[in-house]
């Protein structure tokens, strides 16, 4: 669970309120390469290179400027992105839908199980994870969710691929795994199909703790950098299903110039979490700054 964000931190990152405003639609009337600039300029404290990009965030921007493929709005569509999926590695790896809805009013929660999770399918953030149905405040969720839905994702970082997502609800088995007594994420960077590098998200649940990012290259070797979130004080373990989600994205990313798949694994099973084209919208740096330019190389633009 990330901490809030404090003013010291919208003061030291303008991003931060640009990404709010541009959130609820205020400066949907810039253009999208001006837009990005401008945010890139406020989180980056630099411009950027546009015309000839050369590190990672440069050329992800860049992507969403000129890679405009209609199939990407159904990849990112948490509920169309499971049917894609499925269609190329199987409905195995599909963490089981509960229900589909337009507005909060219409869930009965009487029929779904005493645990599950609420997410909507067009954004990053309205997520109610639910442990216990007989507990959960339906009136925080509801206000959550209801915001989450009125968001237009879009405009925050100009991702293309959410422009045309349908703003809905979905609800999802919880998913827990019993050894870690958490639900980490293996999110996996992939090039022209090929893995390069992955990181493991972990204290994504728990209460009044930041997330943790750990990198590691394809060797298994711990990258020495931080991205958006610190790295876990102990160093989490790769996952026994390893070789596996690696050959699974690397099917899935075939073709694409870069797309992050990410994955679960449950008590020894992988379950497909999403696909992202632009990680962190292209707009985290990466300390120490060189990663940028490392990742970057990864990515052969056409």
């Amino acid at each position: 669970m990330s901490h809030k964000t404090t003013v010291w931190e919208v003061i030291k990152n303008p991003w931060k309120i640009i990404k709010h405003l541009g959130g609820k639609g205020y400066f949907k009337w810039i253009s999208d390469e001006k837009y990005l600039k401008i945010c890139y300029r406020a989180a980056f404290g630099k411009w950027p290179n546009l015309e000839n990009p050369v590190t990672f965030n440069e050329k992800i921007n860049w992507l969403k400027l000129h890679d405009r493929k209609p199939i990407y709005t159904n990849m990112v569509d948490k509920y169309e992105a499971k049917k894609f999926v499925a269609s190329i590695i199987g409905e195995e790896y599909i963490i089981p839908t509960l229900g589909v809805w337009d507005k909060f009013d219409q869930i009965n929660f009487d029929e779904l199980p005493q645990k599950f999770v609420l997410k909507c399918t067009h954004d990053s953030g309205g997520l109610i994870v639910v442990k216990d149905k007989n507990v959960l405040d339906r009136k925080k969720a509801k206000r959550i969710i209801e915001k989450s839905l009125k968001r237009k994702f879009y405009y925050v970082a100009r991702e293309w691929p959410y422009k045309n997502v349908k703003p809905r609800i979905i609800a999802e088995m919880y998913m827990e795994d019993d050894t870690t007594k958490d639900l980490r994420d293996y999110k996996f960077f992939t090039f022209e199909g090929k893995c390069k590098a992955l990181f493991i998200a972990t204290e994504r649940q728990t209460e009044g703790e930041e997330t943790k990012f750990d990198f590691f290259d394809m060797d298994l070797n711990h990258m020495e950098l931080t991205n958006g979130h610190p790295c876990a004080s102990e160093q989490p373990s790769i996952p026994n299903s390893f070789e596996l989600m690696r050959e699974l994205a690397e099917k899935l990313s075939e073709g694409m110039h870069h797309l992050r798949v990410d994955f679960y694994e449950v008590n020894g099973k992988v379950y497909f979490g999403e696909l992202t084209f632009s990680h962190w919208g292209g707009l985290m740096p990466f300390e120490p700054e060189s990663w940028d330019k490392t990742f970057g190389d990864w990515i052969v633009l056409p």
